[in-house]
């Protein structure tokens, strides 16, 4: 694993790759810092990390989408296969791999904090709070990321798809609530949601009897349960929305609150895409 780790960080080096997203997300934190902090004399630098959320649709894709990708396309994740390691080792060495890319300009501004302490009453704890949750956040969004880039060998479709699923994760609470509140509007959109996942699980096992098995089981509760309490459905999609939504679990963080269940919540989203990363390359290896 270690030796996967020491490869993906000379890779990400000699490359634009690390640069351009370390640039990225500077620039987005120094905007915010320059509107919320100096501008509008501010104190409370979390919520230029609220500003700067919307970021990580752009850059976690940039750093993502060539991690297994690139290593389809030329062939070389059969190299991969031979290495005396196991997959779960290749995933996770590349996972840390763009976790320590991640973890370099957060460090940088981690500094915002005491320098503006210097010119006024800054809330250190709610803003390094605010910085390791952010932190978390991101590490989570960079496993669903390699889990995307795992599906594909063509690095514009994994960019593509990870910047959709992001942004869709981002509005989904405000794309919720212009879905009807209505319980048969609820349940239309979770059966949209239902046919998703199980797109997924076709695509991770090239199984369609357990593909349309999953969704015909699920649509089957959700119609009983609509059938015979409809109540249960009135305005469900917003909350359900907001408990998936990683970035409303943020805001939080940025209203003051350390929230520890949203950090299991990020923990648990990372081993479970990571999870199906190993999956995936496991497939593969064995097709």
């Amino acid at each position: 694993m270690i030796a996967v780790l020491k490869h993906e960080l000379r890779m990400y080096f000699h490359s634009l790759t690390a640069y351009v997203f370390g640039a990225f997300l500077l620039a987005f934190v120094g905007i915010g810092s320059m509107l919320y902090n100096l501008q509008a004399a501010v104190s409370n630098f979390e919520f230029v990390l609220s500003f700067g959320c919307l970021v990580f649709v752009v850059i976690v894709p940039i750093l993502t989408m060539r991690v297994i990708a690139e290593e389809r396309k030329q062939k070389t994740d059969q190299l991969l296969y031979s290495l005396p390691i196991t997959t779960t080792q290749v995933i996770l060495g590349k996972y840390l791999a763009l976790l320590v890319v991640y973890l370099i300009p957060l460090c940088v501004i981690c500094l915002y904090p005491l320098i503006f302490s210097q010119f006024g009453d800054v809330y250190l704890l709610t803003s390094y709070g605010s910085i390791f949750a952010f932190f978390v956040m991101g590490a989570a969004l960079i496993a669903l990321g390699v889990f995307i880039s795992s599906l594909t060998d063509n690095q514009g479709f994994a960019a593509g798809i990870g910047i959709a699923v992001i942004l869709f994760n981002y509005y989904s609470v405000s794309l919720s609530e212009y879905v009807s509140s209505t319980a048969l509007g609820s349940v239309i959109a979770l059966c949209v949601l239902v046919f998703g996942v199980g797109g997924v699980i076709y695509g991770l096992t090239k199984n369609e009897n357990l593909a349309y098995g999953f969704c015909f089981l699920l649509i089957m509760v959700i119609l009983l349960v609509y059938f015979f309490d409809t109540g249960r459905f009135e305005g469900l999609l917003p909350g359900i929305m907001a408990k998936l939504s990683l970035f409303e679990r943020f805001y939080v963080f940025v209203n003051g609150v350390f929230d520890v269940t949203a950090l299991v919540y990020y923990a648990a989203v990372a081993v479970f895409f990571l999870f199906l990363s190993v999956q995936s390359l496991e497939k593969r290896r064995y097709n």
